[in-house]
Parts: structure tokens; C-alpha cells; sequence
């Protein structure tokens, strides 16, 4: 038995403060369902203004947390609250894994497939929520998105010779595979039309509304991406978008890459993907396709 424990808050990112709980505690949940574990314990983390917000924002909040960590089969123990200016909501969350089964975000063997289990958009999508040009429909689909745990997609990994796992936060799709490749000797070939988007994606980036972590992840990542002249900068954006409550981003086996897909589909992960190929003869670089 090992114990995972990770700890994960932020400011609120949609309007609704039940939706927000639930996003909060999904993301929160996130790391340890990316190393292959079970959440079995959570502690609330809250900075909260009462005097200004009242307590009814807070009690649905906590509600939408709680409800998402039943989902989760975790159990809320307490948790630690101060008054702040601005509304702050997170979970410290312990799980268990079977030491043999820890799933880490290096290990890329050549000619793996990589798989993605969400489509990307989160961060550009709530830059538009926040200058109100986001469409209640969208504000939903990404509501939805970011408040879905990734237990069935790490439940249904655990069946197949999964050889590096991560999920995909604050550095981006191109961020996160960066450090899966960091001194690891390998290279990945993406596949970039294959990678899913949220619908409305590409038209508020192209509109320009990234938020300034895809700046800051592109500047720190750029060297190890290699991409042709033309490659499209609206998509480059998208690529290095900073997600909230990501999707699982893993590599497994050639040979079972359809079986995978096909399996996290049949438990309704409907988004999963084969986005990419690991390649040992370019050596720590993201080429794009």
C-alpha cells in the first residue's frame, strides 16, 4: 500500500458557486486518479468573503464538492477556512495505489501511442466566460467537462500496460508532454488534427482571447517544439492552453491503442483519442503535425 496525497485550490472560473465546487474538487481529485490511485479522503480549503458574498454562496459551493467527492467514493473529513478578499476553493486529497502500480508521468517507451481523454479549450473558453461573450450553451459543455471526473478513464486504464500517465492542468497539452519527455531520451510526433477541441475553441482564440499562461507556457517550452512555417498560431495557442481539470494524457502499447479507446469510449469517456506516437529517433522534442 502507498499513500498519494496532493493538494490543489484556485479562484473561481464559472459563476455558479455549485459548479465551481464541483470543478474545484474534480481538478483537486485529478492527480491522484493520474498516478494510478484511489481517493479515499479530502479536506476542504476555503478563503472566503463573508461579509461581502454572504454565507449562501459558500453553502452551495461546499455542496457542489461534496457532491462531487461522493461521486468520487471519498469521504470529506473537515477541512480549514480563513476569511480573504477574494473567494479562494480547493481539497487536500489522500489516496491509495499499490506501490507496484504507481502510474508516473516519464517512462515513454518507443513506439508508444499517446492517448488524450479530454478535449482542450478550458482556459480560452473561461477567458471569453469572464468578457461575456460565451454562449450559455458553451458555458455548459464546459462546465460539464471540467466538473467530469477522470475515474472512469483511470479505472479503465488499469487494465491495459499503460507505461507513463499524466493529466493535463496549468501547463498544457504541450507543457504536460514536455515534462513527459524532459531527460527521457524519447520524442513524440502529434498528430495535431486528431487532438480534440471544445467546440467555440478556435474561434475565441483566433479572436484573441488566451488567457497569459499559454504565453507563459509557450515561452518556456517553445525550444523543445518543433512545428513547419505554416503551422496554424491559433492552434499553436490552443496547444499550449492552460486546462483546468484536464483530461488523462498516457502512452500505452501500439498494439492496444484501439482496444483502449474503444474501452474508455464504452465507459463514456466519448472524447478519448489517439493523439500522437512516442519516437526514439527525435530525442526530447514535440513534433507537430
Amino acid at each position: 500500500m502507498a499513500i498519494i496525497q496532493t493538494l490543489d485550490f484556485f479562484t473561481p472560473i464559472v459563476d455558479s458557486p455549485y459548479h465551481f465546487g464541483r470543478i474545484a474538487a474534480a481538478n483537486s481529485l485529478s492527480d491522484v486518479y493520474a498516478m494510478g490511485g484511489s481517493p479515499k479522503t479530502a479536506m476542504n480549503i476555503v478563503a472566503y468573503p463573508l461579509e461581502k458574498m454572504g454565507p449562501e454562496p459558500l453553502k452551495e459551493m461546499l455542496a457542489g464538492g461534496a457532491d462531487t467527492l461522493r461521486e468520487a467514493d471519498t469521504v470529506l473529513l473537515g477541512g480549514h477556512s480563513v476569511e480573504d478578499q477574494e473567494l479562494k476553493y480547493g481539497l487536500s486529497v489522500t489516496g491509495f495505489v499499490h506501490p507496484a502500480r504507481i502510474l508516473k508521468n516519464q517512462g515513454l517507451r518507443d513506439g508508444d501511442c499517446l492517448i488524450l481523454t479530454k478535449p482542450l479549450g478550458t482556459g480560452i473558453i473561461n477567458t471569453a466566460i469572464k468578457g461575456g461573450l460565451a454562449s450559455d450553451i458553451t458555458v455548459s459543455t464546459v462546465t460539464e467537462i471540467m466538473a467530469a471526473l477522470n475515474r472512469r478513464a483511470a479505472e479503465t486504464i488499469e487494465r491495459f500496460d499503460v507505461s507513463a500517465c499524466t493529466d493535463v492542468t496549468g501547463f498544457g497539452l504541450l507543457g504536460h508532454l514536455a515534462e513527459m519527455i524532459d531527460g527521457g531520451g524519447m520524442g513524440v510526433t502529434l498528430d495535431t488534427d486528431q487532438v480534440p477541441v471544445i467546440p467555440g475553441t478556435y474561434d475565441f482564440a483566433a479572436m484573441g482571447l488566451v488567457p497569459v499562461g499559454a504565453h507563459k507556457n509557450r515561452t518556456h517550452r517553445q525550444n523543445m517544439v518543433i512545428a513547419p512555417d505554416n503551422f496554424d498560431p491559433v492552434l499553436r495557442d490552443i496547444l499550449f492552453d492552460p486546462q483546468t481539470s484536464g483530461g488523462l494524457l498516457f502512452s500505452c502499447r501500439e498494439k492496444d491503442a484501439a482496444t483502449v479507446v474503444e474501452s474508455l469510449r464504452d465507459e463514456g469517456v466519448a472524447e478519448a483519442t489517439v493523439i500522437g506516437v512516442v519516437t526514439g529517433d527525435i530525442s526530447e522534442v514535440i513534433n507537430l503535425k
